[in-house]
């Protein structure tokens, strides 16, 4: 299982999030400043610090959290392609904001001043693991010592390293934000309809470096012009290699890929192009909606 195409094609809004958080990672490390990041009940209740709400959703407070971070946060582009940028968006805007009040109410049942939250985007990341959990499928399962394993273990396994990165500072801000994807999976308020005006996310277009990994050109199309089958650029993108196919793509499959917008036909080309493999199948559809 991969994330789909190499580099940040389809997710500027990704991108964006990305540079900001090693940017202000990077530069409160270089002036020390790690154990000054977090919140804590004097942080909100006592001597209120806007600073800190605003750089606490973005910098971690160390260099391993960064590290597994930035690598959740980019595999989780998957998702701003599958619902578009727009609609990504306000995933970020409703996980950030409703983990970070679930931080506060914490803090004010607890009421410890020696308990400091560690700081980074964990509402973010922690929420994508739930539609992670549910929409993503898995593709390959093997074992290892007898132990059964999945392609979807090693996102799991980044996970918990970085939910017990810091133990308890850290824990509780990672169960805020399954809290947090929980409630937009309920689409609680029909969030999962919201969008903002376009204007929002072309910024993010335009405020991002270019995306790296994905070399321009035209692509060609298969016979129906709606899918494209990349000749001799197969092993770049991990797409399998178009061959015909005479299994055909299961009706569950063709129905997920429906659901999420795209046409029928497009859908069964796709899967049959992807060997059946739903995570490849949703990335073609997209490089062909981007041509």
């Amino acid at each position: 299982m991969n994330g789909g195409p190499s580099g940040f094609n389809n997710a500027p809004v990704t991108r964006a999030f990305v540079i900001a958080s090693a940017l202000f990672t990077v530069f409160f490390g270089i002036q020390g400043r790690f154990n000054k990041l977090g919140l804590s009940y004097q942080d909100i209740f006592t001597n209120f610090r806007l600073w800190k709400l605003i750089v606490s959703g973005f910098a971690f407070s160390s260099a391993p959290e960064l590290m597994f971070g930035l690598y959740l946060l980019y595999y989780f582009r998957v998702f701003e392609r599958q619902i578009g940028s727009n609609k990504y968006s306000v995933f970020i805007l409703f996980s950030v904001t409703v983990s970070f009040l679930f931080e506060v109410l914490a803090l004010s049942l607890l009421k410890d001043p020696a308990v400091n939250l560690t700081s980074g985007p964990y509402g973010l990341i922690f929420a994508s693991f739930v539609p992670f959990y549910f929409d993503i499928p898995v593709s390959t399962r093997f074992r290892v010592f007898g132990v059964r394993f999945s392609d979807k273990s090693f996102i799991y396994l980044a996970g918990l390293q970085l939910l017990l990165s810091s133990w308890k500072r850290s824990i509780l801000p990672g169960i805020c934000g399954i809290l947090a994807g929980s409630l937009y999976r309920l689409n609680i308020f029909c969030i999962r309809k919201a969008k903002f005006p376009e204007f929002v996310t072309s910024f993010f277009s335009r405020l991002s470096l270019p995306s790296i990994g994905s070399p321009p050109g035209a692509s060609s199309r298969n016979i129906l012009g709606s899918v494209p089958s990349y000749p001799g650029r197969q092993t770049e993108r991990n797409y399998p290699s178009p061959i015909p196919s005479t299994i055909e793509p299961p009706e569950d499959s063709i129905a997920m890929l429906v659901s999420m917008g795209f046409d029928r036909n497009s859908a069964r080309q796709a899967l049959v192009q992807a060997r059946n493999d739903i995570n490849v199948a949703t990335n073609i559809l997209l490089e062909a909606q981007s041509h």
